[in-house]
């Protein structure tokens, strides 16, 4: 029932929050991309994992050890409680705010309202971590404001869970599917043999249920999947660069030889293919 109820308040954001993030992320994309191994950096994509989930753990966790702290009456304890969180909650902006560059729709509408709803709560504890500064003091101003953001950014925390949980951001497009080593037959968009292919040009092909990207390297056929791993984009519409296919919605790349993510925004490899000649045709089955 609560839930519910939250989904409709969130939902109801939608008329100024869609806007005003078309807006902002016009902007993040021009400050980005020209720092795009920044982006990576804060994406996560040398971690393997989401940086911004694993850093809003430690600011939501260290503001509430300040409210306990402040009510306990332990001054000195709740100030570096709220230090430490007001950091950590800087750091997760930043790299919230990388992967918002990225976000698009519906997704984007809703880390809107979630990175506002931050912001609030930010200024909120920052506010109170002034009050601190030469205060030996507890409770009173400084403990209301740090409660109130503390809510606020809870409230916050639960739409970017939203982000991951229901919209899918930031997830593995390719979590459930299996890695079975059955060979099947392998059927290309337009009927043309894989090894007539054009040179690195990137072409479609029906693997059972799973669509392939094939791409013909001189007598080799790299192949992968289709759908982007980071924002389910069609990679056989993107290009070929540096011996990788880059994605054309965001621009990541994979390495064509075995799927190898060398580029962000995406987190998680892409899987790959083995293509043979077999005794009734051509025929793949997934080796990554």
């Amino acid at each position: 029932m609560i839930g519910r109820l939250l989904i409709r308040l969130l939902d109801a954001q939608d008329g100024w929050a869609r806007p005003l993030g078309d807006a902002v992320n016009r902007v993040l994309v021009a400050v980005f991309r020209p720092i795009r191994p920044i982006k990576d950096l804060l994406n996560g994509t040398w971690l393997g994992h989401p940086l911004h989930p694993a850093i809003t753990d430690v600011p939501i966790g260290a503001f509430f050890v300040a409210l306990v702290l402040d009510v306990a009456g332990v001054a000195r304890g709740a100030f570096l409680a709220v230090v430490v969180a007001q950091l950590a909650f800087f750091a997760s902006v930043v790299t919230g705010l990388a992967d918002y560059s990225d976000a698009d729709g519906r997704t984007r509408t809703r880390a809107t309202v979630h990175g506002l709803l931050m912001l609030v709560g930010g200024a909120l504890t920052a506010a109170s971590l002034l009050l601190r500064i030469g205060n030996d003091a507890t409770g009173g101003l400084p403990l209301i404001l740090l409660g109130i953001g503390f809510l606020v950014i809870v409230a916050a925390a639960y739409a970017g869970g939203d982000l991951v949980f229901v919209f899918g951001n930031m997830v593995s497009r390719h979590a459930f599917r299996g890695s079975g080593t059955k060979w099947i037959r392998l059927e290309t968009a337009d009927g043309v043999e894989p090894d007539a292919l054009p040179e690195l040009v990137p072409a479609r092909a029906k693997l059972g249920i799973n669509m392939l990207v094939l791409v013909r390297e001189g007598a080799t056929i790299h192949a992968l999947h289709d759908t982007c791993a980071h924002a389910a984009g069609s990679l056989s519409d993107g290009k070929v660069a540096d011996g990788c296919l880059e994605c054309p919605v965001h621009g990541a790349r994979y390495r064509l030889r075995d799927g190898h993510v060398v580029r962000g925004p995406a987190l998680y490899d892409q899987p790959a293919y083995e293509v043979r000649r077999g005794e009734s045709g051509w025929e793949a089955r997934r080796v990554g």
